[in-house]
């Protein structure tokens, strides 16, 4: 009995594990405009410390729903990279280039990169500006 109770508990701690969750790109659809996820580059989710995942087909989606949200609590954020399409990485981490020379799905022109350095190398050749994590949230909230 103490074997199948520990089981038990083993799988519901697992279930409940805080952690980014893969992209069904052309099925998985934004939970905040609903357009299904299809750009491999701008992808975003947000997980919150309830180990709920929601996911974006842009990292404005993201910004916006996190705004909304009124009961959960962010505990990470998440978002594709232009470096390789389809890894999420911490958007905390990331380097953002607002740049039209970079469509990306809802209009905005938001576009994350792995490193500073990497983003340094593209706006040379595409123009626009670089924002960190919290310049790109204010920025947002100024719109």
């Amino acid at each position: 009995m103490k074997n199948i109770f520990a089981l038990l508990m083993i799988l519901v701690l697992s279930g409940c594990s805080k952690e980014k969750k893969p992209i069904a790109y052309g099925n998985d659809a934004c939970d905040f405009c609903r357009m299904t996820i299809v750009d491999k580059i701008h992808a975003a989710e947000i997980v919150t410390d309830k180990a709920k995942v929601y996911k974006f087909d842009a990292v404005e989606c993201m910004i916006n729903y996190k705004n909304d949200m009124a009961k959960e609590k962010v505990d990470m954020f998440f978002t594709n990279h232009y470096q390789k399409p389809e890894e999420l990485i911490r958007a905390e981490q990331a380097t953002f280039l607002i740049s039209e020379g970079i469509p990306s799905p809802m209009g905005e022109f938001i576009t994350a990169f792995q490193t500073k350095d990497a983003a340094e190398d593209v706006l040379t050749s595409e123009g626009g500006k670089l924002y960190t994590w919290d310049e790109l949230l204010k920025q947002q909230a100024s719109k």
